[in-house]
């Protein structure tokens, strides 16, 4: 029998359970999960924030494993490949995308090429439910459908290195892309969690010559410095005209060349558009639920500034795949097993849900053989 944590609903006490060995399909892959990271987005499921949730699930939707099994060989289009179409080996350790299902032959996957919003698509530990298998990381192992993305993590970087950047790394380097960041830009990143502390980290690998970041609590902000940001700003002391002025008068009283809003917050919005300069671009990543309604006021917050503002929604295979060459290339400057504040066993997952919920933690991993 395999054990595996189970969120039964919305505010239910996380549960321990066990579960038969699945019985593999031709393409699957069966993972022993090394490790699991616990996000905001589990908290959030937690809290019954997001639609269509299946519950019961097994929470976890990044993970890396080894590769314990692989289903039996049929056509060579049933044989289980890695994205860059080499059969997967047992023994491999990878990553894969959470996305599943996706079409390919909707509109959005092939005129709009946007995958992320194809009607198709399921999540692992989000909208697949653990009554149809083990379908979510935090579990001793993870069953890969077939057709699922999966993408090797070279030798050279530790897979704790990878979940410390999680889903914040891929989702951070799709909002980064869109912000088009040139050299020399000032960036402010609004959130101090790991989508923000990687968006920080990925404005300076793009060339930015200031990088701001706004939030809190104290033990983000000190990754965030540790990390290379220029200043940082507490949330938890400062008022949003406080705020305004520290980057104005960081900027020469212009406004960030680009700001992007990781925080999930709806105020943060207009705030942030407001700490933009006039003509430049503010990318919004951290609006993930609906935490309710914002104002701005469109004339002098967005027409007359001649603001470009750019709406982006998770990540692709190939924010992922980018996101492993990436740490893998800059492991030397960026210590990101640093960003790691505790690693919980299975048994201890519902104090690492409350942890990461209260913002105790910057990054926390579930793994099972702990």
């Amino acid at each position: 029998m395999i054990s595996a944590v189970v969120m039964t609903a919305p505010d239910a006490p996380l549960e321990v359970r066990a579960f038969e060995r699945p019985e593999l399909e031709p393409g699957g892959v069966l993972l022993r999960t090394l490790g699991s990271e616990v996000c905001g987005t589990d908290a959030h499921l937690w809290k019954g924030q997001l639609a269509g949730v299946p519950y019961p699930i097994i929470p976890g939707h990044v993970s890396v494993g080894q590769v314990a099994e692989l289903g039996p060989a049929g056509a060579t289009a049933d044989v289980a490949r890695d994205v860059s179409g080499a059969p997967l080996q047992v023994g491999q350790i990878v990553t894969f995308l959470d996305v599943y299902g996706t079409c390919g032959r909707c509109w959005y996957c092939t005129v709009g090429h946007a995958t992320t919003r194809c009607p198709s698509r399921k999540v692992y530990g989000v909208t697949l439910s653990a009554d149809d298998g083990l379908l979510g990381g935090w579990s001793e192992y993870i069953y890969l459908r077939p057709g699922v993305h999966v993408v090797p993590l070279p030798a050279e970087l530790d897979w704790r290195a990878f979940l410390a950047g999680g889903c914040g790394m891929p989702t951070a380097l799709h909002a980064v892309t869109l912000g088009e960041i040139a050299f020399g830009d000032t960036v402010v990143v609004q959130g101090a969690g790991p989508v923000g502390l990687c968006a920080a980290v990925l404005a300076q690998l793009r060339g930015a010559g200031s990088v701001i970041v706004v939030g809190g609590p104290e033990v983000r902000l000190d990754a965030a410095t540790r990390f290379g940001a220029d200043a940082v700003i507490d949330i938890g002391s400062t008022t949003p005209q406080e705020r305004l002025a520290a980057v104005r008068d960081a900027t020469q009283g212009r406004g960030a060349d680009v700001t992007i809003e990781a925080t999930g917050a709806p105020g943060a919005v207009p705030e942030g558009m407001r700490l933009t300069r006039d003509a430049g671009r503010y990318v919004v990543v951290g609006q993930y639920t609906d935490a309710g309604d914002a104002t701005f006021n469109p004339h002098l917050d967005l027409n007359q500034k001649h603001l470009e503002i750019r709406g982006c929604w998770g990540s692709d295979v190939g924010h992922v795949y980018r996101s492993v060459q990436v740490m893998a290339r800059y492991g030397r400057q960026f210590p990101w097993t640093e960003l790691i504040s505790r690693e919980y066993g299975l048994d201890s997952a519902q104090a690492a849900l409350e942890d990461v919920a209260a913002q105790r933690v910057v990054k926390a991993l579930i793994v099972p053989a702990r």
